[in-house]
């Protein structure tokens, strides 16, 4: 009888260990989405936005992966219509394409067209669990092909990506895209430590966090431990240039000088003073667009200093 009692509290530990684990699996990878509109409303409070409805605007679909259907928008350059300059910039966690716009002036003024998109599960993209960069990376790299298809293989085209785009913006570089360059905003290395830093944070013991990762594989099909842009930095040669927040308590600034010393390519850290997570360009917008100018200066081979009006 003892045994029995033993035996039955112990499966309902186990049982309870393995439903928290999947709680912990389903938050880790949802995504509480914003509508356009409410990310528009963030953007207007918090810099001036008046330049976007001037903007000549597209909007059309790209297939990613799995077939999986993403909504993105070409953003024309007004200044120069006719520039074979493009760069796909990718937003943050949670976020939406209307979040990349307050990086849209900086790209205008250096002559460039902009490309910008939902992540899967974001925006207005169907729902989708969040895999930090192991299928993000897949659709940017459709986008990339699509791009070229699109607009020309002959175009120049870049990449820009700020927290979770960030990630999937240097996790693309490991099948070698056509792409000149790429700009990683606040991006992660690896997401595990970004989520033992939170678990810690919350007083959540690591085996948790190990069993959550070891239930999403099953549920979902994706292991977050594989969630590493850095290891698709071995053999990379195209040029990156990483921005990060220097108080950004999220995703610690170590992230991008750990991505900067991986990478076999050119490449430059920048860290600003002052900014949190996500905040280097509304902390100091001239400083931003300067060291984006001089970087795609030196990649590219031309003047690119910001066209003022």
């Amino acid at each position: 009888m003892l045994f029995q009692i033993i035996a039955l509290i112990i499966a309902i530990v186990l049982v309870a260990f393995c439903l928290v684990s999947a709680g912990l699996a389903f938050y880790i990878t949802g995504i509480k989405r914003q509508s356009l509109r409410e990310a528009k409303a963030w953007q207007d409070d918090h810099y001036d936005t008046s330049f976007w409805d001037e903007l000549e605007k597209t909007e059309y679909e790209v297939r990613g992966f799995r077939n999986y259907l993403l909504h993105a928008m070409f953003v024309v350059n007004p200044k120069d219509p006719d520039s074979k300059k493009y760069v796909i910039l990718s937003h943050g966690h949670t976020d939406n394409r209307i979040g990349d716009l307050k990086y849209i002036p900086v790209y205008l003024s250096l002559g460039f067209h902009c490309i910008i998109y939902d992540l899967r599960g974001h925006g207005i993209n169907a729902p989708s669990r969040c895999s930090y960069s192991i299928r993000e990376r897949e659709d940017l790299l459709a986008l990339i092909r699509d791009s070229k298809k699109r607009y020309g293989d002959d175009i120049i085209l870049g990449l820009h990506g700020e927290s979770l785009g960030g990630a999937t913006t240097i996790a693309s570089l490991y099948a070698g895209p056509e792409v000149a360059f790429a700009v990683a905003d606040c991006a992660f290395a690896d997401i595990e430590n970004v989520l033992r830093k939170a678990m810690s944070a919350a007083r959540i013991p690591g085996f948790v966090l190990d069993s959550a990762m070891a239930m999403g594989r099953l549920l979902f099909g994706f292991d977050l431990k594989k969630a590493r842009p850095i290891d698709s930095l071995k053999k990379n040669e195209i040029p990156i240039l990483f921005i990060h927040g220097k108080e950004d308590g999220f995703i610690p600034p170590e992230n991008s000088q750990r991505m900067a010393e991986a990478t076999g390519g050119l490449c430059e850290v920048h860290l600003f003073e002052g900014a949190g997570h996500a905040e280097s360009v509304l902390k100091d917008p001239e400083r931003y667009r300067r060291y984006v100018g001089a970087f795609l200066g030196q990649v590219i081979g031309e003047d690119m200093r910001p066209h003022r009006k």
